[in-house]
């Protein structure tokens, strides 16, 4: 059984990051989640040899769900335990400055992806994460306070504000 784990510090060196995901909020505090067949997820990818952290994500934001980010910032690692090996799964925040039309994935060019801005609390009830997605979406709402994204007088009620974008 594969074995997650969050921590909210710097990934060790000996650790092998695969695979970089953003918390993705835009001005008003409500955080921007892809869906596949129902299931809500973070945006993220596979990182190539060449690319720092803050590009992948860039990258997989761009060619997934067609937004344009900035001001990305760390905020922890999800230590992947898989039996065979460890490895780790960055978590960044990042401020939406754009979302484009809704087409289909770079990668998969038959698909196309759902979008939903969602509340903070519901981004906790939302990712199939059990108790890290808790953790990790508290630890995202603090950087982003603390580096200016979003504002805590700006953040919506928990219950309403949910929109889901034309896709």
């Amino acid at each position: 059984m594969v074995k997650f784990t969050w921590h909210n510090e710097h990934v060790p060196t000996t650790l092998p990051v695969r695979q970089v995901y953003g918390v993705l909020f835009v001005p008003d505090g409500r955080i921007l989640l892809r869906r596949e067949k129902g299931v809500y997820q973070l945006t993220g990818g596979k990182p190539e040899k060449w690319e720092s952290p803050d590009v992948v994500l860039k990258r997989e934001v761009s060619e997934e769900i067609n937004c344009q980010i900035d001001r990305v910032h760390y905020v922890g690692y999800q230590e992947v335990d898989d039996g065979e090996e460890k490895y780790a799964q960055l978590r960044f925040v990042a401020l939406i400055k754009e979302i484009g039309p809704a087409r289909a994935d770079v990668d998969r060019p038959c698909w196309v992806y759902g979008r939903e801005l969602v509340s903070v609390a519901h981004a906790k009830e939302y990712l199939p994460y059990g108790s890290i997605a808790e953790d990790l979406i508290n630890d995202a709402l603090k950087v982003a306070l603390a580096n200016n994204l979003i504002s805590q007088q700006n953040l919506p009620d928990e219950v309403l504000n949910e929109e889901k974008l034309e896709d």
